[in-house]
């Protein structure tokens, strides 16, 4: 048995996966907008620094200390403002410097220590110091210098420091020319310590509220729909019990929504299933007493067909088989053989249209008709004649027969025979093979009064067959709607051609079913075989 899931632990699994994305989307997102906000703040920061020392610095004297190297009171003054800024804020390092095509020169370079710090830690550069450009330096530091973009930021990761920004702003001449970068590298000891901190408080904050929210979401669920819902399948599982009872249900659910609804089609259902078994029982026990009285009347239609064989054991002239297979507990074909007189034998084929009780009702008309009609010498056109007119009489749902009739004389071998609008015979002659006899078929039987039908005949020698059938042998149907036709049958006919009638029948019967396989049989098949063995010597007419 396949093991299930209970449906609260599946709510609950997925609104905890849910609470887990929701936490790292939120904490990515907050995450980022912190950063960003830091950022910003370092550019403000930074930028304010580098602008007000590139504003207060004269920049026409630029060009003397770069030329003179020689240090006034005006650059002490300006390295001592340098000195104060770095000394009292976050400001690493703090300076001013010219870039050139190789390499950049300093003008100032702060070098105060702040309290924490020695004097090794400290890498001050005299006027005029030149330094090489780091990788990618210069191109960052002449886009400064030439106001494109006019300012810029950039924030590292240093192993001693930490997280460093660093800031330039151009310095110009009167002139409104640049003739110096201001650099700031701003020390940033405690970000990625409040990053952490900040970043804990949020996603507690967050783990927080989501696993409150879950603990509601879940419990809500597990009231209003889990919770009716095992009531449902509680129900449904007693459901049968209760029927069997007579009970009524006795759960109730009120949710005021969807699933209140589903209970109330439940309760309707029960209602409507509890009204069918009722019915059920009484169409069953109809069904059972109609299926008996079909069994009898199969039973009864089975006894009036002749089904003992051998059928003449004291005539060795002749050997006749015949079967029927109804489609359905009774069927309409017939088939019948009787001594007409001692010297002759009659063979009756026939098909009633429809199936089921109507037809075998028709059927049992139809072959009593035709025997009482059939008398010695009589002529077997007039025979059907008259049984058409007497069929037409009782016809109300215009049903009607094909039948061929054949009467056989067992002393000279002569075969009359009557045919209205059924299957022409296979005629075996001795040693040759099976051959349909094509004979005219006239009118079917109850089809319209007044008809005349006309008698042939033909001739048989002894070693001679026929075989008669309906036509549920050659439209048989397999799952291809392919039928079984008259070829094949005359293919099989010829296989087993030197069989007796009895070896024969089921032949066939054999191949029809291989052919037709799991398709459901569509049509009664009935079939009859009379080999003509001996004429018959005068002396020995006795039967």
């Amino acid at each position: 048995m396949k093991k299930r899931r209970k449906l609260q632990n599946t709510v609950l699994c997925s609104f905890s996966l849910l609470a887990v994305l929701l936490i790292l989307i939120i904490s990515f997102v907050v995450s980022d907008q912190y950063i960003h906000k830091e950022m910003e703040n370092c550019r403000k920061t930074a930028f304010a620094y580098t602008k007000s020392a590139a504003e207060l610095i004269d920049g026409d004297t630029i060009a003397h200390y770069l030329e003179t190297g020689e240090k006034d009171d005006y650059y002490y003054e300006i390295l001592d403002f340098l000195n104060s800024f770095r000394l009292n804020t976050d400001i690493q390092y703090y300076y001013v410097f010219v870039p050139f095509e190789d390499d950049l020169v300093y003008i100032w370079d702060a070098d105060a220590l702040k309290p924490d710090e020695k004097e090794e830690d400290v890498d001050a550069c005299e006027l005029g110091y030149h330094e090489e450009y780091m990788e990618g330096g210069k191109e960052a530091t002449y886009a400064i210098y030439k106001q494109d973009p006019p300012e810029e930021i950039e924030l590292a990761n240093d192993e001693k420091y930490g997280f460093i920004a660093s800031a330039y702003s151009p310095v110009f001449d009167s002139n409104g020319e640049p003739v110096a970068v201001v650099g700031v590298d701003m020390y940033m000891p405690d970000l990625q310590a409040n990053m952490r901190e900040f970043l804990v408080v949020v996603m507690v904050a967050i783990v927080l509220v989501v696993l409150v929210a879950v603990l509601l979401i879940f419990f809500f669920v597990k009231k209003r729909i889990v919770t009716p819902i095992n009531k449902i399948r509680d129900a449904s599982r007693s459901m049968v019990e209760n029927l069997e009872n007579e009970e009524a249900i006795k759960v109730t659910v009120d949710t005021g929504n969807e699933i209140e609804e589903l209970f109330d089609s439940f309760k309707q259902m029960y209602g409507d299933v509890k009204d069918y078994i009722s019915k059920l029982s009484a169409v069953t026990a109809e069904k059972e007493r109609i299926g008996a009285e079909l069994d009898v009347a199969a039973h009864i239609q089975a006894s009036m067909l002749p089904c003992i064989f051998p059928a003449f054991p004291k005539r060795p002239e002749i050997d006749i088989y015949a079967t029927m297979n109804p489609a359905k507990e009774v069927g309409g074909d017939f088939y019948d053989f009787f001594m007409v007189d001692e010297t002759h034998l009659a063979i009756v084929m026939a098909d009633v249209s429809g199936k089921g009780v109507p037809a075998a009702l028709f059927m049992v008309i139809g072959k009593t008709l035709i025997k009482d009609h059939t008398t010695p010498g009589r002529d077997l056109g007039q025979v059907f004649t008259e049984v058409n007119d007497l069929l037409c009489e009782a016809n109300s749902e215009e049903m009607f027969i094909t039948a061929f009739e054949g009467v056989l004389d067992l002393e000279t071998g002569e075969f009359n025979f009557v045919n209205a609008g059924h299957e022409m015979p296979f005629i075996y002659k001795a040693n040759g093979g099976f051959e349909p006899y094509k004979i005219r078929a006239g009118f079917v039987l109850a089809g319209m009064e007044g008809m005349k039908y006309r008698a042939g005949s033909m001739m048989l020698e002894p070693g001679d067959k026929i075989f008669q059938y309906t036509d549920g042998v050659t439209e048989a149907t397999n799952i291809n709607n392919e039928l079984y036709g008259m070829d094949r049958l005359g293919e099989i006919l010829n296989k087993v051609k030197l069989g007796t009638p009895h070896e024969i029948l089921p032949a066939i019967k054999k191949d029809i079913d291989e052919f037709v396989g799991e398709a459901p049989q569509f049509d009664d098949i009935t079939m009859l075989c009379l080999e003509y063995k001996a004429k018959m010597e005068r002396e020995e007419n006795a039967q």
